[in-house]
């Protein structure tokens, strides 16, 4: 039997447990335990005695609990065996974590689900040596340092989905604006994952989500975007406009179908769209405070970006786009005989004798109506 006289942690400095490979000692080997480390001395499972950093000889007398346990008959050079654990106190942080799986997340604004797959990194710090020990005597079959960072790191994915769906539903945070709380919500995963990590005497140090990823061709995702640039649009132009421009689309389409059954369709719903659209139009404009002046008047105003204004059902509107009047034009709501005005017109005018729209009426006249009010 080989007697050693000096026992040290021969293992990689990172590894958070290292087990030496000799058993077989004696008193007055000199067992060195360097900074960062802890050793137990440990039989059959169980911890005896403990050394911090230092270089230590061994006797009966800093070996007590083991020395009562095999109960060493002599002095001097005594042989004994037992098992010597090293454990790395230090922060070890390089640990990679990633889904292998997409998580199911609602969108806290739109309530779709869609898949998303998360990736980041941790660091481990052993903040109770014979915590992290014992516990592990009972959860890991292994115990080389890839096993016990492969335990973690699978302990992080499993609780990483829960902890992430909770704070985008406390936080409000749509989906699609997690990369700009990423930090907050790395924070939030930490205090959660960290009651786990207690009972293995295990602080998690530097916990990030690094990125976040969702499959851009998953229906779930495009349906979400479409949602976000729906309500954007609507915010932008208003409720009313929005769905009376979604309703000229439906209609543009219809009307496109090639066939009986096409037309059909492109006429009926032309007809019901045009008899309802005089008081539509009125009604958004008025909504909008769009209420005309007198053409001296505005004349006299900045020329404006859509400079189109309508005198119908006694009431004069705008200022209207190009592409707006068009579709109004399309259903009906504004026919060649309605009267016009934009900058640079003394009067109102018949909408087919201005020569960019002139091409979709006839030239059919009809006697203006009285002088514009000044309504300002």
């Amino acid at each position: 039997m080989a007697i050693i006289d000096v026992v040290k942690c021969d293992g990689n400095l990172t590894d958070l447990i290292w087990k030496s490979p000799i058993s077989d000692l004696r008193l007055g080997t000199q067992l060195i335990v360097r900074p960062g480390q802890v050793a137990f001395f440990v039989k059959g499972g169980i911890i005896y005695d403990e050394f911090s950093e230092g270089t230590y000889t061994l006797h009966s007398g800093n070996i007590p609990l083991l020395n009562k346990m095999i109960n060493l008959p002599f002095e001097g050079n005594s042989p004994f065996q037992a098992e010597l654990w090293f454990i790395n106190t230090l922060v070890k942080l390089d640990n990679k974590w990633g889904t292998p799986n997409a998580m199911l997340l609602e969108d806290a604004d739109y309530h779709i689900v869609v898949p998303v797959r998360a990736f980041g990194q941790f660091g481990l710090k052993v903040s109770s040596p014979r915590v992290f020990f014992t516990s592990l005597i009972g959860t890991l079959k292994s115990f080389t340092n890839s096993d016990i960072t492969s335990y973690f790191a699978g302990a992080v994915i499993t609780r990483v989905s829960d902890s992430i769906a909770e704070k985008l539903a406390l936080g409000k945070i749509s989906v699609l604006k997690i990369p700009a709380h990423l930090l907050e919500i790395s924070d939030f995963v930490t205090g959660h994952l960290q009651g786990h990590f207690d009972k293995f005497g295990i602080e998690l140090v530097n916990f990030f989500i690094m990125s976040i990823n969702m499959p851009q061709n998953d229906s779930s995702v495009i349906a979400l975007k479409a949602a976000t640039e729906k309500q954007m649009l609507i915010q932008t132009v208003g409720k009313d406009i929005y769905s009376f421009d979604r309703s000229m689309d439906v209609l543009e389409k219809a009307a496109a179908n090639e066939g009986n059954s096409g037309s059909l369709m492109g006429a009926a719903m032309g007809l019901g769209m045009g008899m309802g659209i005089g008081p539509a139009l009125g009604k958004q404009m008025g909504q909008l405070g769009l209420q005309m002046q007198s053409p001296s008047t505005l004349n006299s105003l900045p020329m404006p970006i859509q400079p189109y204004y309508v005198h119908q059902n006694s009431q004069q509107y705008g200022p209207l786009s190009l592409e707006m009047i068009q579709s109004y034009i399309q259903q009906g709501a504004i026919t060649a005989n309605t009267y016009l005005w934009k900058p640079g017109l003394t009067d109102w005018l018949p909408a087919n004798s201005l020569p960019e729209i002139s091409v979709l009426f006839g030239t059919a006249r009809q006697v203006p109506p009285p002088a514009p009010k000044d309504l300002g």
